[in-house]
This record gives C-alpha cells, structure tokens and sequence, in this order.
C-alpha cells in the first residue's frame, strides 16, 4: 500500500476541513502516496456567510498535459467538486483515457443535495457529470445527484425495489458499482449501493445524529476509497465509511464553529477502529 498512488481532484479550501483539506489527513493516514489536483481554491467552507472561489481550470488544463509528457501514473483517481465546464471536459477526458489504461476511477459528482443543485452550479453540469460517471468504476453520489443524473422524481422516501431501480439507473450511465448515500428507505436512514466485484446490491442502514459538519461526504469518500484499494468489498468499505463519519460527527457534536468542519488531524483515530 506504501507503493499505492492515488491522485485526487478536487477543490482546496483554505479554512475548514472539506475536500481536498479533509481527503488529505485521512488517506495519509490510511499509507497511502497521495497526489492532488485543485480544482479551485476556495478561501473558507461555503458555510460562512462570505466565501471567494477562485477557478483554477488553466491550472489544471497544464498540470495534465505536463504529467501526461512527464509519464505520471496512477493507480487510482477520485474526483469530487469541479469549478466550471471547461474543466469538468478536461477532468472527463483524463479520467476516461486513464480508464482505458486500467487505473481505477472513484466519481463524487458533487453538485446537489437537499433536492436541487448549489448555487452557482449550472443546468449542464447534469450532462457533464453523465459523462464522467460514465467512466467511473466507483460513483457516490447522494440521493438527489442520484436522482438529477438519472432522471429520477425525488420523492424523499423509497421503498426497497425503487431504491434498488435508483442504483440500476446510476449504473445504466455506464459506472461499475454505485453507492447512493442520504437514502431514505422503508423510512430508515440508509445507504444502498452495488459493488460489481461482488455482483450484488447492497443497504447499510445507519443512525442518524441531528448535527450538521461540512465535509462529511469527503471523509466518507476517502475511507471508502482507502478501503477499496485495501481489498474490501464496497458493502464492507461503505459499512466502515458511515461508521467513522458517525464517530466522528458524535464526539465533535459539541463544536462551537461547526462551519469549519470536522477537526480531522486530531481524530484520526478513529480511522484505526475498523
């Protein structure tokens, strides 16, 4: 695992742990050789009344060209929030390219949640994340990019056969194995997914805690990833992944400044449990 290099993609934020800032401490800590692409610097989690983001598409556009000529490899990518369309095509090519070469490619399309897109975010990044989820051996997306890609009416609420058809649909845009988070199924709290190792679907239920930490999702990204390169199965590695951000979201649950996100380097612990 020392040996084991994987690049992610994703936005830097200044102050607060989301993205790149939380995705760092946590697969360091797992051993593994960690190489980042900013997708955009953002100077605090957009939890504050005032934030900047500053596009780095001309950034990422010669990172690549010059890795590409520099022979760079890895084995796996992941990507997460993506600054614009100009460089949602540019990370799209990369990954499928790369696909083709037998690097593994984990896909966060984030873009939504709580039934509609963030602000800022436009109409045709739905298209535009189709097509990287396309390429994905593993995507995550919550329940309303779930629904946005697909096509999906949010109801809020699934039965068992409609979240399994919500899983089916993510994967009719060609990913590999998907795993569908903030579920809500037969009214539980749940994560469903399939892993096409496996050949099987898949419902982690979970106990909600009424406290709301940006960046969860990152962690929860990064332990599953980390766990998946390990070898685990994805019900296994999505069982562990909700179980630290639980852990993690409980013992911090009394954080005054709960905008700046989880305090990751001083819980890395918690990653030791299994």
């Amino acid at each position: 695992m020392k040996n084991t290099q994987l690049l992610l993609i994703n936005d830097m934020c200044g102050y607060g742990k989301v993205a790149l800032s939380a995705m760092l401490p946590v697969l360091s800590h797992m051993g593994y050789r960690i190489h980042n692409l900013p997708t955009a610097l953002v100077s605090d989690t957009l939890n504050y009344p005032k934030f900047y983001i500053h596009d780095t598409t001309e950034y990422v556009r010669q990172s690549l060209t010059i890795w590409e000529e520099l022979g760079f490899e890895f084995d796996a990518i992941s990507t997460g929030f993506i600054a614009s369309e100009e460089e949602t095509r540019i990370i799209s090519d990369f990954c499928h390219a790369r696909a083709e070469r037998g690097t593994k490619v984990f896909v966060d399309p984030i873009m939504a949640d709580n039934g509609k897109l963030y602000a800022g975010v436009p109409e045709t990044t739905i298209g535009l994340m189709r097509d990287l989820v396309a390429c994905a051996d593993y995507t995550v997306p919550n329940y309303t990019e779930a629904c946005l890609l697909t096509g999906t009416s949010m109801g809020g609420e699934m039965s068992a056969d409609e979240a399994r058809d919500l899983v089916l649909g993510v994967r009719r845009l060609g990913a590999k194995s998907v795993v569908v988070t903030s579920c809500k199924v037969d009214g539980a709290d749940a994560i469903v997914g399939y892993d096409h190792v496996a050949g099987e679907y898949f419902t982690v239920p979970f106990d909600m805690i009424p406290v709301y930490f940006p960046g969860t999702g990152d962690t929860f990204s990064s332990v599953l990833l980390g766990r998946v390169m390990r070898g685990w199965t994805l019900e296994r590695a999505t069982a562990d992944a909700a179980r630290v951000v639980r852990e993690l979201i409980a013992r911090n649950a009394d954080q005054e400044d709960k905008s700046a996100g989880l305090p990751i380097e001083a819980c890395l612990d918690v990653i030791d449990g299994e």
